[in-house]
């Protein structure tokens, strides 16, 4: 962690779901969830600084919409009031993954920021009060804070870390944004997945994820993505969360390179990590 009393940047990794399961509707309208959240080593940046004098927020971004928001933004005000706050902090936030891509980056974005202004503030909440703070905004933003690769249940905030082997990824994500409140409303979208051990998963049981077949259907573009890469190997491609981004386990660096060059949309090559840089060493 590049940290001082006054200034921090950090590293906001993304995320793919190694599969996603949906088990039934809950009574508020959420649906319990089982799926494995695999860290990557892309990601956005942020830089932290402190505003001691007063308590201004200011996020900077080069994004199509106001800093109000965004969900660092969202994630500072709301960090700020429950804490009490009286200090401030402006925030860059250098963007590298695609908006409504299935890849976690708004919410490893308030998950960083939750990290970085609890550091600068000098709060000292603990991992689960923040997390905590974080579910408010997401159910993905608690796997951010804790910052390991994990087995996820509930909604995806009930988490378990796991550690695996790293391994060469190739993410391909077209030029849509997909809204994960559209998937998880629609009817015809699976909910009756029975429940999985993780000890069966780490064993070789069969998984998917049940949003696939839908947004296959609902988007070609995601629809062509994904014919690419069943085409490359044994293993087919698989959607990220509610998607747009789909992605493949590659044999090597030098094939998924291979791979991207000859993709039908944007993407990049990265590696599975098991620990986020902004959360190491953090308790």
């Amino acid at each position: 962690m590049s940290a001082s009393p006054m200034s921090i940047r950090q590293f906001a990794p993304a995320k793919i779901n190694r599969f996603l399961h949906v088990l039934g509707r809950r009574a508020d309208g959420y649906h319990n969830l089982q799926t494995l959240f695999q860290l990557l080593d892309a990601g956005d940046w942020l830089t932290v600084e402190l505003i001691t004098d007063e308590p201004t927020l200011i996020l900077a971004h080069d994004l199509p919409f106001p800093p109000e928001d965004n969900l660092v933004m969202k994630a500072a005000r709301l960090l700020q009031q429950e804490a009490s706050c009286t200090q401030g902090a402006r925030i860059r936030l250098e963007k590298n993954l695609p908006a409504g891509g299935g890849l976690g980056g708004g919410s490893s974005d308030a998950a960083t920021a939750l990290l970085s202004l609890n550091q600068l503030w000098n709060l000292d909440w603990s991992r689960q009060q923040l997390a905590a703070l974080g579910l408010k905004l997401g159910a993905d933003v608690p796997v951010f804070i804790h910052g390991h690769t994990a087995w996820g249940e509930g909604v995806g905030e009930q988490l378990g870390p796991v550690t695996l082997p790293e391994q060469t990824v190739l993410v391909l994500t077209p030029a849509i944004a997909i809204s994960t409140a559209l998937i998880f409303s629609h009817p015809d979208l699976p909910r009756q997945t029975p429940p999985l051990s993780l000890i069966a998963y780490l064993a070789g049981a069969d998984t998917h994820n049940d949003c696939q077949a839908l947004v296959r259907r609902l988007f070609p573009p995601v629809a062509e993505a994904l014919a690419y890469l069943d085409q490359l190997q044994s293993q087919p491609g698989r959607l990220s969360g509610t998607g747009s981004s789909v992605f493949t386990i590659a044999p090597d660096l030098v094939t998924a390179q291979r791979w991207l060059q000859q993709a039908p949309c944007d993407g990049f090559v990265c590696s599975t990590i098991n620990q986020s840089p902004a959360a190491a060493g953090y308790f």
